[in-house]
């Protein structure tokens, strides 16, 4: 994956699929409540099969398991099964969607049974719900396809097309359209989750918004406490909250026609330690400065990447819509206060215009990382960049004892429309960041692995060093996003901000998750290193 592309992983843990749906009674009867034993079984590979090498790993080959079993289910009948058969043999259970995940939830040696969904990535139209189903294990460039060759509408979801929409979601999800259009969570109508109650029996349930109690909060719980954590998703109802009519065209907003795009690249012999200061605060002030909801510039989305010097260059990967004001005026402008007092030359390597769908597989953020072994960190900032932050990534992207052009930071625009929902209205705490910081290093070689993330953990706990190396909530940074795993967070020698890596991820907000955790897998069925755990019992006064 070049540098100058990096974006878009997200933890693959909550998955997959349905059947089509254009009939209201056939809506009803393909989201009936399914148990095991109901219909035959998934599709299963067992170590030695031709498939199992491919199936026993995802995108990160830093994790490669050693299961059992793969389960290919294709409907929600054939996961509670799959469910409900490693239940009764005792075996620990994962569950894989687009396998991006940074850590090793999946690939784990206790883990004897995943559940692939991949083949469960139907995208149909739910008459009864006047909703868009998505089979958890699609894929975001599917959906950005068939949601728009089909019915003109679009998710704002992340850009990277192989991201599986299972832990996209289930994380929050954020992407290009994000400052104009909010989270992907914030037009999710529903969720249909395969759950295990106390009994150790496995059931589907669906649960909306619209739902009061306990099923409202499992949909809350997945709009952004993360992915295997509740159960098994199965499949996501779309629908923007205020659609009205009763066809997919209203159901979900129109993208942008038409797109401008351009990157420059700021050559890193040209940048000297107080231009590469300037330049990063000048893009961070700069959206900070448009982070309102309703900001004419909200249209306006990009990527900064900062990578080590060994890769030659800083670049600026740019969009905006095509329709909004003058586009050729607004993007020089935007430049423009990108290299004000900056010194170096900036040189355009792009600038088209491209329409929505081309806009979206375009090099500059869409991202098909293979064969690649990754560590990834992040952190939501509400502030530019102090001096002693940016002097921190300038020291060790230049360091002269580390050359790799695959470790270091890529900075995307938050803010916008994300920030006119209240941080408990979704499970999602950190909405009123301007920017989101995904820090990563991707190798090809397992012996490289400790020098790879030793240098990004170092460089991570520079940045935050006056916060206790985490990105800990206040004035400046608000936290960590939960779909950019990294169990450091865990390990008080990396984590020495005094604040749990709970709240890092989920805020305030976590106390209610672990209530709904409680209630729905109160035998944490569904767990990894970075889960929600279940709230204890109250005892009931004596």
């Amino acid at each position: 994956m070049s540098s100058l592309t990096r974006r878009g992983f997200v933890g693959a843990t909550a998955l997959a699929g349905a059947a089509a749906v254009t009939h209201p009674a056939a809506a009803a009867a393909a989201t009936a409540p399914a148990r095991a034993g109901t219909a035959e079984t998934a599709t299963a590979v067992r170590p030695g099969g031709p498939q199992y090498a491919d199936l026993a790993r995802g995108v990160n080959q830093r994790w490669v398991g050693t299961p059992d079993l793969i389960a290919l289910p294709r409907t929600t009948e054939q996961v509670v099964d799959a469910v409900q058969r490693a239940l009764d043999s005792g075996k620990r259970i994962a569950v894989r969607g687009g396998g991006h995940c940074f850590e090793n939830f999946v690939g784990s040696e206790d883990i004897r049974v995943v559940i692939d969904l991949s083949a469960m990535n139907a995208i149909t139209y739910d008459t009864r719900r006047r909703a868009v189903s998505v089979g958890a294990g699609a894929r975001l460039g599917d959906v950005n396809e068939q949601l728009f060759k089909r019915w003109g509408v679009a998710l704002p979801g992340g850009s990277c097309p192989t991201v599986g929409v299972g832990g996209h979601v289930s994380g929050g999800g954020y992407g290009p359209l994000n400052r104009t259009l909010g989270l992907t969570v914030d037009h999710l109508y529903a969720v249909e989750v395969v759950v295990v109650d106390t009994s150790g029996t496995a059931h589907a349930v669906v649960a909306s918004r619209d739902d009061k109690g306990a099923l409202r909060e499992l949909w809350w719980a997945h709009t952004g406490g993360g992915g295997g954590t509740f159960g098994v998703v199965t499949r996501f109802f779309f629908r923007s909250s205020g659609a009205e009519g009763v066809s997919p065209e209203r159901a979900l907003p129109a993208p942008p026609s038409e797109l401008l795009v351009g990157t420059v690249v700021w050559p890193w012999q040209d940048l000297d330690q107080g231009s590469f200061v300037r330049l990063l605060k000048n893009y961070s002030s700069w959206h900070v400065a448009h982070n309102t909801p309703g900001d004419p510039e909200a249209d306006l989305y990009s990527h900064l990447a900062v990578f080590h010097r060994s890769g030659g260059a800083v670049a600026l990967n740019v969009q905006l819509s095509a329709w909004a004001g003058d586009p050729e005026r607004r993007l020089d402008a935007f430049l423009a206060a990108m290299g004000r007092g900056v010194g170096a030359q900036a040189r355009t390597t792009d600038r088209q215009r491209l329409p929505w769908l081309m806009a979206t597989q375009w090099s500059g953020f869409a991202d098909r990382p293979t064969g690649k072994r990754i560590k990834g960190k992040s952190a939501y900032h509400r502030t530019a960049f102090d001096d002693a932050q940016a002097a921190a990534l300038h020291r060790h992207l230049t360091r002269s004892d580390y050359e790799h052009s695959g470790s270091g930071l890529l900075i995307a625009p938050y803010g916008g429309q994300v920030n006119a929902v209240a941080p408990d209205a979704t499970a999602l705490a950190h909405r009123d960041s301007a920017l989101m910081l995904m820090y990563v290093s991707e190798w090809t070689a397992a012996a490289d692995d400790s020098r790879r993330t030793g240098f990004l953990r170092e460089l991570y706990e520079d940045v935050y060093a006056a916060t206790g190396g985490a990105p800990a909530p206040g004035r400046s940074t608000a936290g960590a996003y939960v779909n950019y795993a990294d169990t450091d967070l865990k390990d008080p020698r990396r984590n020495r901000s005094g604040v749990s890596w709970q709240e890092l991820y989920f805020g305030s907000n976590y106390a209610r998750l672990s209530g709904v955790k409680g209630h729905w897998d109160p035998r944490d069925v569904f767990r990894h290193a970075l889960s929600v755990e279940p709230a204890k019992p109250r005892r009931s006064p004596r």
